[in-house]
């Protein structure tokens, strides 16, 4: 089977980027021929994986998502491939990932009536739409039920052509033991107390992950003594610090730029915290459950699905009164979730992932 993955910026940070190299590593190992199509990437291609670089001329972000789709699109034409699997809205693509979610959906609830009218958003728009109705679209893959419903409602698709395919997960690579094996050590080296209530927030897009609500909940708390790390890439970092410090809250936020290995931080942690605004299925909340990390998310996650009141908290985005009552609850009962936040995510094994993959391809040829 010869299968190219389409994403157009390949990163070693990104929760889609990681979930595009677990897929890609464990199709790999299935006889898989896999071609990762990419603009642009950091690091190498996983072994065994072809790479194949697409980078027409571009000024500007429309005119640069606009070109590389027109790329793939003849890409596709030239019927190289036995399925072309996208995670960027190309119309004409075999099957789509809906790894972000519905823009549209995003978009109404960020709140910024006039963002429809900027020519980036119309365009995604436009080609978000044309995707979901092109008649070469075999499949949609949903990390989520979230997800699934929003398409459906939105776009009409067949229910027979949504499938719901939860990111897997390196149950060992993420596990209860870092806190032993390196979240004390890390706590030792910022002098952090192994009693002090530590929260941990990773991801980058900082508005849309709620990283500003998650500051103002922290002015809140009861628990005067938590803390809150910030790992993550974002522009608008110094706003957030600027933020911090307005809210009196900047000598318990540390922000610690995006990690290459971001499993000392949650061994460290006791709580995850993220109160994103729209999140389809952020990878951060499961390597958290993982590691057996109670996490507070919000309505609008696809992550919530995944939670009950024994490993997490699930309240309203921008809420910040809920999200400090949540994260005092959290911080206080946190011992006592760990087995139950690592049983939430135990059915979501890589290798689960790539038979459900397997499947839908096997389906589809």
């Amino acid at each position: 089977m010869k299968l190219a993955i389409v994403r157009q910026k390949y990163t070693p940070f990104g929760g889609a980027e990681r979930f595009v190299e677990r897929a890609i590593i464990a199709l790999a190992a299935k006889g898989v021929d896999v071609t990762l199509v990419a603009r642009q990437w950091q690091g190498e291609a996983a072994d065994g994986v072809h790479g194949l670089r697409l980078a027409p001329f571009y000024l500007g972000r429309t005119w640069r998502d606009a070109s590389f789709c027109r790329a793939v699109q003849g890409l596709i034409a030239e019927g190289r491939f036995d399925l072309v699997q996208s995670h960027e809205r190309i119309p004409g693509c075999d099957i789509y990932r809906a790894g972000d979610g519905v823009h549209a959906t995003w978009l109404d609830l960020r709140g910024r009536g006039t963002d429809r009218f900027a020519p980036w958003h119309r365009y995604t728009l436009r080609a978000e739409a044309e995707m979901f109705r092109h008649p070469r679209l075999r499949a949609v893959v949903c990390n989520s039920r979230m997800v699934r419903d929003d398409i459906a409602r939105r776009f009409g698709v067949a229910a027979e052509k949504l499938h719901v395919i939860h990111n897997g997960i390196d149950l060992e690579h993420f596990h209860p033991r870092l806190r032993d094996e390196q979240g004390l050590a890390l706590r030792r080296k910022t002098g952090v107390d192994p009693a002090t209530p530590l929260m941990l927030f990773v991801g980058s897009g900082y508005e849309r992950k709620g990283l500003p609500t998650l500051l103002r909940a922290l002015a809140e708390m009861r628990r005067k003594d938590a803390l809150l790390w910030v790992v993550g890439r974002d522009k608008q970092e110094a706003l957030m610090r600027k933020l911090a410090q307005t809210l009196g809250v900047d000598g318990r936020v540390m922000f610690l730029g995006p990690q290459q290995d971001v499993r000392p931080f949650y061994g460290a942690a006791d709580v995850f915290a993220l109160p994103t605004i729209y999140d389809p299925l952020p990878n951060a909340v499961l390597e958290a459950l993982a590691c057996g990390l109670p996490v507070l998310t919000t309505t609008t996650c696809g992550a919530a699905e995944l939670l009950d009141p024994h490993s997490g908290t699930v309240v309203e985005a921008g809420n910040a009164p809920a999200i400090a009552a949540g994260l005092d609850d959290l911080c206080a009962r946190a011992p006592t979730m760990r087995d139950a936040a690592r049983a939430s995510v135990a059915h979501l094994e890589l290798a689960q992932m790539a038979a459900r993959l397997m499947a839908l391809y096997a389906e589809q040829l």
